[in-house]
Parts: C-alpha cells; sequence; structure tokens
C-alpha cells in the first residue's frame, strides 16, 4: 500500500496536477471569502468562516473527480493496470494507496486556508472572539467529505478505461450523495421519511459537524461511505478475474 501511495504522490508532484488543484481551490475560496462583494467576510459585521465551508464543497466536488479519474482508468486504457496486479500487494491495498494518495492531496489543499482563520482571529472584535468549535468541527467536516468524494472518484474511475467518463461519473455521484436527498426531501412526503432521507445525504452531516459538536453518527457516516465505495472499488476490480 506504501508502495502505491509513494507511487501516485510522486506522479502528482512530477506533474502540474497537484498544483493546479491546490492553487485552483485556494483561488476560487480565496475569492468568495475576501473579494466579492456578496461573499467577502470584510462586509460582513460578524467573524465567520461560513462562506469556505459553503463553497469548499463544491469546489472539490469538481476538482476531486478530476484528481482521481485517472487512478484506475488510466491504467486500463495503457495496459499497466496488469502489471500493478502482479505486484505482491492485494487489491485492497492497491485501492488504499491510490484513496490515501487522492485524499492527500485534499489535504495538502485545506492546509492553507488555516490562515483564513488566522486572519479572521484578529479581525474580530475583540480579538480571538470567533466560534473555534464551530470553525474546528466544519474543518473535519470539510476532510471527511473530501474523502468520501476520493472514494468516490476511485470507485468511477475503476468502472471505466475513459478519464472523462469516470470524471462525469465521479461529479454526477458527488453531487447525487451531497446534494440530491435535500431536493428529494422536498417532495410531499411523511415529515419521518423526509429526516430519513435527509439523513443519507452528506450535507446534513457535514453542516451538523460544522455546529463544533462531534457526533458519533456523523463520524460513522463518513466511515461507512467511505468503506462502502472502498467494497465496491474492490469488487469492480475483483469481476476481472471472472
Amino acid at each position: 500500500m506504501l508502495t502505491v501511495f509513494k507511487r501516485e504522490i510522486s506522479s502528482f508532484l512530477s506533474s502540474l496536477i497537484a498544483y493546479i488543484v491546490i492553487v485552483v481551490f485556494l483561488l476560487v475560496t480565496g475569492l468568495f471569502m475576501w473579494v466579492f462583494p456578496d461573499y467577502s467576510l470584510l462586509d460582513f459585521g460578524y467573524a465567520t468562516l461560513d462562506q469556505l465551508f459553503i463553497i469548499g464543497p463544491w469546489v472539490f466536488m469538481f476538482l476531486i473527480p478530476a484528481i482521481t479519474m485517472r487512478f484506475f482508468s488510466e491504467e486500463k486504457r495503457t495496459g499497466t493496470i496488469e502489471l500493478l496486479f502482479t505486484k505482491p500487494v492485494s487489491d485492497l491495498q492497491i485501492i488504499m494507496g491510490k484513496f490515501l494518495a487522492g485524499f492527500a492531496l485534499v489535504a495538502f489543499a485545506v492546509l492553507p486556508t488555516i490562515l483564513y482563520a488566522v486572519a479572521l482571529w484578529f479581525l474580530a472584535d475583540p480579538v480571538g472572539n470567533i466560534d473555534t468549535g464551530g470553525i474546528i468541527g466544519s474543518y473535519i467536516g470539510l476532510l471527511l467529505l473530501g474523502a468520501v468524494f476520493v472514494s468516490i472518484g476511485v470507485f468511477a474511475s475503476a468502472l471505466t478505461d475513459n478519464q472523462i467518463v469516470a470524471f462525469i461519473l465521479g461529479l454526477f455521484l458527488c453531487f447525487f450523495f451531497y446534494s440530491a436527498f435535500d431536493s428529494i426531501k422536498l417532495l410531499d412526503l411523511p415529515v419521518k421519511v423526509q429526516l430519513i432521507i435527509e439523513q443519507l445525504g452528506i450535507s446534513a452531516h457535514f453542516y451538523a459537524l460544522g455546529k463544533g459538536v462531534l457526533d458519533s453518527r456523523d463520524l460513522v457516516y463518513f466511515g461507512s461511505l467511505i468503506a462502502l465505495f472502498v467494497t465496491l472499488t474492490k469488487t469492480v476490480l475483483e469481476s476481472r478475474k471472472w
């Protein structure tokens, strides 16, 4: 697994992929945080990083499938996947190596935004008057959301040898699990059913963490979704032996 992880990280760093992802994420979130009039933190009457955690998932929804689309589809297209599977590592180790490499890149993209929190700390009146618990919870939620999107992207990449198809499929699944359930719950359904449907979506658990309370149900949800897509990826890859 470590060998696959190092291989993917090396591939990221030897190309422009990692740098483009980090720059685009910071540029888009930075514009919304500090420049755009309707969203700029400087125009708000209170110290908050809500803009980052509102726009961040949508930026990841596009960037992460772009990162992961080549993981298995490129291996299939070039024929190197068979060579990869001849190495003394299990399918699960290969999947986890690629998953962790993708997640590491997501974490590297999020890390510089801590400067936003530092700036917010000093801009607050009085200094330090910010919701520290909520910000920490939101960061944890953003990283967990990124991990789920990576697992979805890895699964999408394993389904096809076409990177564009993998990107579109990954984008669709990320959008569906993040936003679609919020729309479905608006249908004329019993309240209990609406609540159940809402809990199936990522956004409900993401914003719950943003309240600063690490509820085990939210953590289990994210962990279960990651495990589900890792398992599905493993099933797809094992099907090559049938």
